[in-house]
C-alpha cells in the first residue's frame, strides 16, 4: 500500500478501513509477538531524508515466555511525526520485519493504539487489519478518551471512553506506577485485552514481548548493527 498519504488522505483511508474490523477475539494464545520501532534521531519531531526506522519483532512462547524467536530490519522513512498517524511512520518498518518471523505468532502487540483513536484506527488496528491477526495496542500515554483512576493494585483497571463507547482500558499492570493505555487493534475485544496485557507484564510496567522489543530495537539502533534474524532452539 502507499504509505507516504497526506494528512486528508491517510484520514480518508483510517475512517475507511475502520469500519473493516472485526472486534471479537480469536486466538489461542500460544505464542505472542512484541514489536517496536526505534528512531535515528531522539527527537521523535525530528525528520530528514536520512532518518532511519529500526523495528525490532521478538516472538515468545504463553505461558512461560520464553523468547522464541527475534527479527529486526532498518528502513529510512520520511513520514513526520504526526499523533494519530503512527502506522504511516512506523508501519513499513513493522511490516517488514514481521515478514521475516519464521514463527506465526497468534497474536502481535503493539507499542501504540488500537481502536482508542479518533478514528478507531491506531496502529495495532491498521497493522492487524493489513496482516488479519490478532492485534493489541499497549500505550505508555492517552490519545483520546476520559477515564477514572484505576486502582492502586496490579491488575486493576478502568474503562477508557470515547464519543460515549469504551474503546479500551486504562491497566495497571503493577502496583505503584502508572497505568498503561490498552485497546484492541483486530480480531480482540477490550475484556480480552486487558486480561491478556495483565498477564505478559512479568514485574514490569510495560508487558514483556513489549519491553524486550523496546530494549533490541535501541540497542539495534545504538550499534548500528545490520538487522538480524534469530531463532532460540
Amino acid at each position: 500500500m502507499d504509505w507516504n498519504l497526506s494528512p486528508t488522505d491517510a484520514i480518508k483511508l483510517q475512517e475507511e478501513l475502520s469500519h473493516k474490523l472485526i472486534l471479537n477475539p480469536k486466538v489461542k494464545c500460544r505464542l505472542v509477538c512484541g514489536v517496536d520501532v526505534a528512531f535515528d534521531n531522539l527527537s521523535p519531531l525530528s525528520i530528514s531524508p536520512s532518518t532511519k526506522a529500526y523495528a525490532v519483532c521478538c516472538s515468545f512462547s504463553v505461558p512461560k515466555l520464553n523468547l522464541i524467536e527475534e527479527v529486526s530490519e532498518i528502513v529510512h522513512i520520511n513520514y513526520p511525526y504526526i499523533p494519530g498517524f503512527f502506522a504511516f511512520r512506523e508501519g513499513p518498518a513493522l511490516l517488514e520485519a514481521i515478514k521475516k518471523l519464521h514463527s506465526d505468532p497468534d497474536l502481535v502487540l503493539f507499542d501504540g493504539h488500537g481502536i482508542a483513536h479518533p478514528r478507531r484506527f491506531g496502529i495495532a488496528s491498521h497493522i492487524g487489519y493489513l496482516l488479519n491477526k490478532p492485534t493489541i495496542g499497549c500505550a505508555k500515554t492517552k490519545l483520546i478518551g476520559t477515564y477514572k483512576e484505576p486502582g492502586i493494585r496490579e491488575g486493576s483497571w478502568e474503562p477508557l471512553i470515547f464519543e460515549e463507547d469504551i474503546v479500551g482500558a486504562v491497566v495497571r499492570t503493577k502496583e505503584g506506577v502508572k497505568p498503561v493505555f490498552v485497546s484492541p487493534g483486530n480480531l480482540m475485544d477490550v475484556e480480552t485485552s486487558v486480561r491478556i496485557v495483565i498477564s505478559l507484564a512479568r514485574g514490569y510496567r510495560i508487558p514483556e514481548p513489549l519491553r524486550i522489543a523496546d530494549i533490541k530495537s535501541r540497542i539495534l539502533r545504538n550499534s548500528k548493527l545490520q538487522p538480524r534474524s534469530s531463532v532460540s532452539s
